[in-house]
């Protein structure tokens, strides 16, 4: 069975674009606007899970999830 998680996602702008950041896993991504930049942090926070070391993983987790 899947467990679900949530986590925050903050957008800023930067520059000509925008910068997504996780902060619970400090992982970030950028894109041309919201939606991409939130998409491609999605996508890194995806790629994140599948290829770290379950170590690194509980070592970035909150000690509350």
């Amino acid at each position: 069975m899947k467990s679900t998680q949530k986590f925050t996602a903050i957008m800023e702008p930067e520059g000509d674009g925008y910068l997504s950041l996780c902060p619970e896993l400090d992982i970030a991504s950028q894109g041309d606007n919201i939606e991409e930049a939130r998409q491609n942090l999605l996508e890194a926070l995806e790629l994140f899970f599948e290829t770290a070391d379950p170590s690194e993983v509980k070592n970035r987790l909150p000690t509350n999830y």
